[in-house]
């Protein structure tokens, strides 16, 4: 069986890359697309890495072969870049969406498709507690593009034409890497250039509640998605992937115990309006009795997060 990751380049695609080949999900072809050729997990022969613009006419459609037997769509335009290109969004967020489930659907309708969404598809006056079926009411148009790619893989998976799954993603933490567009990045930096030795801006008030998960609780839910039985999902094939409450003062609090009030200094705040509008839109708390029902897995206490982060890169406490 070929699986094939879009976005493969990307920190989640790789990191998920590893972790299949650890796993006990039988393959044996890894297919990982990416605008820019993606790197190689390891020497695993299983793997290969192609570069691949998704937006090119018949690329969705060269790329889905009767040996696809699953497919991590993970690749996007992130929030704030949406929100900036509307028109390059909406090709990468929906049409290629649309195009790989139409590859899928008329080469093997039982590919199993799992489609990262995001919890972007909310806003506007929620409720106090969030669930798999909440009204969406997007704020920006990665939210909005996000939800319709999630009716898109319902309506397919409806009609018999793929096996589609959900999952809607937390804001992950803490991501690799350096800063990049999404609305979200500064989730990550307030805690990855602390302990980087680097100084880092937050944009929002110190009292916004935030809904995560770490990296490795997120690929393992993932595949979780994948491995599922359909029949366990029912009509809805949408799911909250679990997360925790945490404001940004409980992560500088939780940094502050790891480290000392000189990582800590290296933490300033402000305020930008246009990143604030975008997240705070998005809930703050969700209930996870669906997901955990189903198996998923969810993390306890943000102080891990750091913990984890520190395993990942090697790093030593400041």
């Amino acid at each position: 069986m070929q699986i094939i990751i879009t976005g493969g380049g990307g920190f989640l695609g790789q990191r998920l890359a590893s972790t299949l080949l650890s796993s006990s999900v039988a393959f044996d072809d890894l297919l990982l697309v990416d605008l820019v050729e993606p790197a190689k997990p390891g020497p695993d022969a299983r793997v290969r890495c192609q570069q691949t613009d998704l937006t090119e006419t018949g690329a969705a459609t060269a790329l889905v072969t009767p040996q696809t037997g699953l497919i991590f769509h993970l690749a996007a335009i992130v929030s704030s870049h949406a929100e900036a290109d509307f028109d390059l969004g909406w090709r990468v967020n929906l049409d290629v969406t649309r195009q790989l489930l139409e590859a899928c659907r008329h080469t093997r309708p039982d590919i199993r498709f799992v489609f990262s969404s995001s919890v972007a598809v909310y806003g506007g006056a929620l409720p106090a507690l969030v669930t798999d079926t909440t009204v969406v009411t997007p704020q920006s148009s990665y939210g909005a593009q996000k939800a319709m790619g999630e009716l898109l893989v319902n309506d397919y998976a409806r009609k018999g034409f793929v096996d589609g799954r959900v999952v809607r993603l937390p804001t992950i933490c803490v991501r690799p890497g350096r800063p990049n567009q999404a609305a979200s990045s500064f989730v990550s930096s307030l805690i990855r250039e602390p302990l980087a030795g680097e100084p880092a801006v937050c944009p929002v008030s110190p009292d916004l509640p935030l809904w995560l998960s770490s990296p490795d609780t997120v690929v393992q839910n993932l595949i979780h998605a994948a491995t599922l039985p359909a029949a366990s999902l029912g009509n809805w094939r949408t799911v909250n992937l679990p997360g925790i409450q945490v404001t940004v003062q409980q992560m500088l609090d939780a940094l502050g115990r790891a480290t000392n009030a000189e990582t800590l200094a290296r933490v300033r705040f402000e305020p930008n309006e246009a990143i604030s509008r975008i997240v705070s839109s998005w809930p703050g708390a969700i209930d996870n009795s669906r997901a955990l029902s189903l198996g998923f897995q969810v993390d306890h206490h943000f102080d891990d997060f750091i913990r984890q982060h520190r395993r990942a890169t090697g790093s030593t406490p400041a």
